[in-house]
């Protein structure tokens, strides 16, 4: 039995960038097997996002349940109208400290107005075709700001590791959070210490003994339990939240006005900054392990739109993620329904065991916690590229310490900046110029002609070399009657560039000297003509031999 649509109405362009998945899927034929597989990987995930869903909601400053909102809502609309077909949606661990932060700042309200907005500007880059570009940010600037919000988590989670009591509101700034805590560690819970490190315990064990198990669900319940039996002294999502609802809210609009929008606006295009990237990297990862290939521009589409109705439901940023996602194909998923399957099943579980969840120990979630921050820390991928080369280590080392003791989107921009000087530095290194007189054709023999020089250029020609080509450029003897520029091994000419040549040319003229481009892709010498290298002061030819051969006869 299939569940594809017919095929006279397949006559629409199904295969288009902001088509989704998921109408691909039903294009190709849906059958049974499928839903049943789909099921199972649902299944699968749901578990796995259930107790982490709630533990990421608490870290970012917020009540767990806003965290199953997030998965329910954003991951049913990320899957359904996602450009991946294996793309898991939902709270993420990297969104902790922005998350966070926002909600210390402008309070839930303003954390769900940044939610929405970030959602529109998702929405508005999709439209606009940019998600190519976000996935042009450095690698080792993932790797850094991964890697610091992995240190920032796991220090988060520090206090309820240990049981620990605080005087006063735990800050936010890392080296004040680490100072606080280290006063702090007179209070500590010998209960507390022994479930979160049990927790550590039998999720490490069973990804070893028993890797298809759910270990982080299998920890909660047996911790859970261990609490209740044995009247263990220390706080649960019941004593510190009263418990989670047993039914989704109602959608209601965060407070739009104009002052409060731009208060958090800030906030807002961080949230879609690392939206973006986050589900970007996730869906690569799911393209790497499959074969397929998603849709930038539709999955941010989808994100947008997951962001805004999350936020009416009173959730907190939701975003693609590598471990879910993973966990869906690992699990057999067959396309998009088995995200979307993820989210019912959360649901179902929110509506029927609720009561339950306020038993679970806030250390166990500290412990679910501490072992993403430690998954999530790029530890080889780190040593790596710090013994690369220096370049590269200042990139990541500068990302990951401002990450971790300054601001995120600070480390991303800084990194980027500098990855993009590294880039230029590197590009231009790579540049030559050589000069050599030409040999030209001359009866059966070919001699050098010394009023005739060739310039051989290689490399990109950009704004960073063209400053070295143009001094040489410069350099024209009167005694030279022409001169020819290859750009035979020239992938890129740039604004800067060109305009280097055109003005070459211009000097020429006066001199009475000829100027000849040879060897010029259609896209080098569109951007020469662009930039007014045209005849008489400069001529183009398709090789070297014919320019030295018309300038011979000058």
């Amino acid at each position: 039995m299939s569940l594809g649509l017919p095929s006279p109405i397949l006559s629409a362009n199904f295969n288009g960038p902001f088509v989704p998945k998921l109408v691909s899927v039903l294009r190709e034929g849906y059958g049974l097997a499928a839903l049943r597989a789909d099921a199972i990987a649902g299944l699968t995930v749901a578990i796995v996002a259930l107790p982490l869903s709630m533990a990421i909601a608490i870290a970012s400053g917020t009540t767990p349940e806003r965290g199953l909102f997030t998965a329910i809502v954003g991951g049913f609309l990320i899957s359904a109208l996602g450009g991946s077909r294996f793309q898991v949606g939902g709270p993420a661990g990297a969104f902790i400290v922005l998350v966070a932060g926002t909600v210390a700042r402008h309070g839930i309200e303003g954390m769900l107005l940044a939610t929405m907005m970030a959602g529109v500007f998702l929405l508005a880059a999709g439209v606009l075709r940019l998600g190519t570009f976000v996935k042009f940010i450095p690698y080792p600037v993932t790797v850094g700001f991964t890697t610091g919000i992995a240190v920032i988590i796991f220090a988060s989670q520090i206090k309820d590791l240990f049981g620990l009591t605080l005087q006063g509101k735990e800050p936010g700034e890392f080296a004040a959070k680490l100072e606080a805590l280290a006063g702090a560690a007179g209070t500590l819970n010998a209960a507390a210490v022994v479930l979160a490190f049990a927790t550590i315990g039998i999720i490490v064990g069973l990804k070893k003994l028993r890797p298809n198990w759910p270990g982080m669900l299998v920890a909660v319940v047996v911790t859970s339990l261990a609490t209740v039996l044995l009247g263990l002294p220390i706080e649960t999502i019941g004593s510190r939240f009263g418990g989670i609802p047993s039914m989704l809210p109602a959608p209601s609009l965060p407070d739009l006005s104009p002052a409060k929008m731009l208060a958090v606006l800030p906030d807002a295009l961080s949230f879609a900054l690392l939206g973006a990237i986050e589900s970007l990297l996730s869906a690569v990862v799911a393209d790497g392990m499959t074969g397929r290939r998603h849709r930038s521009n539709c999955e941010l589409v989808a994100q947008g739109v997951a962001n805004i109705a999350a936020s009416l439901f009173g959730g907190i940023c939701a975003t693609g993620t590598i471990a879910r996602t993973a966990t869906n194909v690992r699990a057999g998923a067959r396309g998009p329904i088995a995200g979307m399957l993820h989210s019912v099943f959360l649901l179902g579980f929110m509506l029927l065991a609720a009561p339950l969840a306020a038993y679970i120990p806030l250390a166990a979630l500290a412990g679910v916690l501490s072992v993403v921050a430690w998954n999530m820390a790029e530890k080889h991928e780190f040593a790596t590229l710090i013994r690369s080369s220096r370049g590269d280590a200042v990139v990541l080392l500068s990302t990951f310490l401002l990450t971790v003791f300054r601001d995120l989107m600070e480390g991303i921009v800084v990194g980027t900046a500098l990855g993009v000087l590294l880039l230029i530095q590197r590009l231009t290194a790579t540049a030559g110029i050589v000069a050599q007189p030409a040999r030209a054709p001359f009866a059966a023999d070919l001699v050098t002609d010394p009023r005739v020089i060739v310039y051989r250029l290689s490399g990109a020609f950009f704004f960073g070399t063209a400053s070295t080509v143009g001094a040489v450029l410069d350099n024209i003897a009167d005694q030279h009657k022409a001169f020819v520029i290859d750009l035979t091994a020239v992938p890129f000419v740039d604004s800067t560039a060109a305009n280097v040549i055109a003005g070459a040319g211009r000097k020429a003229a006066r001199h009475g000297v000829r100027v000849y481009v040879t060897g010029a892709s259609p896209s080098a010498r569109h951007a020469l003509l662009r930039a007014g290298a045209v005849r008489p002061q400069v001529r183009y030819k398709r090789t070297v031999e014919e320019a030295v051969q018309e300038a011979h006869l000058l």
